[in-house]
């Protein structure tokens, strides 16, 4: 986790400010160029793709930690993904304490993915997070009202299954007409 931390500012304070940089640089060039404007079209083109690089380094850097889920815990970075969510989106949060960085960053990619899935498959279906810890376990619950069929072996749930099973946790997927619910269960102690 600390790691991944390391990372995430490294992102932002270097590749991330230098880009910016030359983004400005190639905007003022592109400025001094008026009497040339295939030079200049090449150079709106290579900022074009540096704002594009920009953006994508952002998004990366904010899928590894992202600052809400470190600043504030699990329950508050769920509230933030819901609040962004195109579905309504209920949370509910039991949580007595912060967790292990490892197993925050797990529960909030499966909420995370669960969330993309719902919106993706069941666009505007409401959706329901739950997030209890009992017994050192943490337990998610994300059920969306769609129209069902997710396909447990899919790449995105396998990746899902994969993530929470690295810690030792379980990942069941139950989908049906009427709704699709994912369970993650990790242990926290």
């Amino acid at each position: 986790a600390a790691e991944l931390q390391r990372l995430e500012r490294d992102l932002h304070d270097g590749a991330q400010a230098r880009l910016i940089t030359l983004s400005m640089k190639l905007g003022m060039a592109q400025m001094l160029l008026v009497g040339q404007p295939e030079v200049a079209r090449l150079l709106r083109s290579a900022n074009d793709e540096t704002r594009a690089a920009i953006a994508e380094l952002r998004d990366l850097a904010r899928g590894i930690a992202p600052p809400v889920l470190t600043d504030r815990g699990l329950a508050a970075a769920v509230e933030a993904l819901a609040s962004r969510s195109v579905a309504p989106v209920a949370v509910q949060a039991d949580l007595d304490r912060r967790l292990a960085p490892v197993v925050e960053g797990a529960a909030y990619f499966v909420v995370c993915e669960a969330l993309a899935n719902a919106a993706k498959h069941a666009p505007g279906a409401p959706v329901e997070v739950t997030l209890s810890l009992r017994d050192d376990v943490l337990r998610l619950r994300i059920r969306d009202e769609g129209p069902g069929g997710a396909d447990p072996s899919g790449s995105g749930l396998s990746g899902l299954r994969h993530r929470v099973e690295a810690l030792d946790g379980a990942l069941t997927i139950t989908s049906a007409p009427g709704g699709t619910t994912i369970v993650a269960e990790l242990p926290c102690p």
